[in-house]
């Protein structure tokens, strides 16, 4: 390369250098300086200015603690330039949410956005689209697939933020300055940390990658829980019996819709651990049930009867339940020889092996191939040609 070519690379590297720098600096000041959106005129002012941006970071603060529902405490823009914070507690309409979420011509950047996408939908009735997800971009990239929001600001800009509102109350008003601040801190680095993840992406070939795995979230965030696959979530279940497993599918089942009727965290309708034992013991008197489990007494004369009927009516249940049998040792040496596949594939990709698969991935893909059904979907698309189809050679 000439000298002066070579220079003239050198000085344009700098530039470009310096003005990321700058344009990070001028992210961070506004996070000093939120918008907040309280009023109607407000949101139609920051309405008109969203709507001449191509990208948008998103994100959400929202309290769930004894709620099945999380309650919504704030919504935060950012075109990079300023960071606009909506307060839903002052608006009874979020249609100018909604629209901009649905708007077809503006990117929405989030950062490990499954939970926000879950709030979003249930608060204003849409998810973001189009949408670009920071955390699963960093993964592709050799980052740990937890990345939190933090740590990617960190690898990618060597920038601290602070974690020190991180279990604040977002329902209480008034919001105190410390809370809009790092609200709006977690959001103003999305738009540029979108434009570094993307051109390192393509760079690698990765970039449709991110798109598929993003399609893959929306669709899983529209997907309702089913009350009747409830109790395959619950821990300890596996070491029941048939008829312990009716019950539990039954008082899952029942606790489910329960906790959303009355919009209550499941464990505070009944924790796990007193369904397994109501399961196991299957009480059929008031007695017996009192004796089995450590409820609040409130909770015990509300529900104590719902619980018995419950009980009684799970043994008329013909449907068996459909807890998969244990894996024999010939099977488990498939797993670990499909785990020690994913680690050097992952190792090869510089990923971490979380990204291509699990160990309860490759169990539920091995059930599968058993069962002579198709992969999951998790499978398909791209890692079917990077993993796949590797796996699938080991299981056959």
């Amino acid at each position: 390369m000439p000298v002066t070519t070579a220079i003239d690379a050198a000085t344009n590297a700098q530039a470009i250098a310096q003005a990321i720098a700058r344009a990070i600096t001028r992210s961070i000041e506004a996070a000093e300086h939120p918008i907040l959106l309280e009023t109607p005129a407000q949101l139609d002012a920051a309405e008109a200015a969203w709507s001449r941006c191509d990208v948008l970071g998103i994100d959400t603060e929202f309290v769930r603690e004894r709620t099945y529902r999380a309650g919504l405490g704030l919504i935060q823009v950012s075109d990079g330039k300023h960071a606009w914070l909506w307060d839903p507690l002052c608006f009874e309409s979020a249609e100018p949410i909604a629209r901009l979420l649905g708007n077809p011509g503006i990117s929405k950047v989030l950062h490990s956005g499954s939970e926000d996408l879950e709030v979003l939908l249930h608060s204003i009735g849409t998810i973001p689209e189009p949408l670009v997800d920071t955390q699963v971009a960093c993964a592709m990239l050799g980052q740990p697939l937890q990345l939190a929001y933090q740590g990617a600001v960190k690898w990618l800009f060597d920038v601290d933020v602070d974690k020190d509102q991180t279990r604040s109350n977002w329902l209480k008003r008034p919001l105190q300055p410390g809370q809009l601040r790092y609200a709006a801190m977690d959001v103003v680095l999305l738009p540029r940390m979108l434009a570094e993840l993307r051109s390192r992406l393509e760079r690698a070939g990765r970039w449709g990658w991110l798109q598929e795995e993003v399609t893959r979230m929306q669709r899983n965030a529209e997907q309702p829980t089913d009350p009747d696959e409830a109790y395959l979530r619950i821990g300890g279940a596996g070491r029941l019996d048939d008829d312990g497993l009716r019950v539990l599918r039954a008082l899952a089942r029942w606790r489910e819709q329960t906790a959303q009727a009355r919009d209550s965290a499941r464990g505070f309708v009944i924790p796990d651990t007193d369904l397994l034992e109501l399961a196991r013991g299957r009480p059929c008197t008031l007695a017996e049930l009192r004796a089995a489990v450590q409820l609040h007494p409130n909770a015990l004369s509300r529900y104590e009867k719902a619980l018995l009927q419950t009980i009684a009516a799970a043994a008329a249940d013909p449907a068996p339940p459909q807890w998969p049998a244990p894996l024999d040792k010939a099977q488990m040496r498939q797993i670990d020889s499909m785990r020690k596949r994913v680690q050097e594939r992952a190792k090869a990709l510089e990923v971490d092996p979380a990204l291509l698969a699990s160990r309860r991935e490759l169990e539920k893909l091995l059930r599968a191939s058993i069962a002579g059904e198709p992969p999951p979907e998790r499978f398909l698309g791209w890692r079917e040609s990077v993993i796949t189809d590797e796996l699938l050679a080991i299981i056959r």
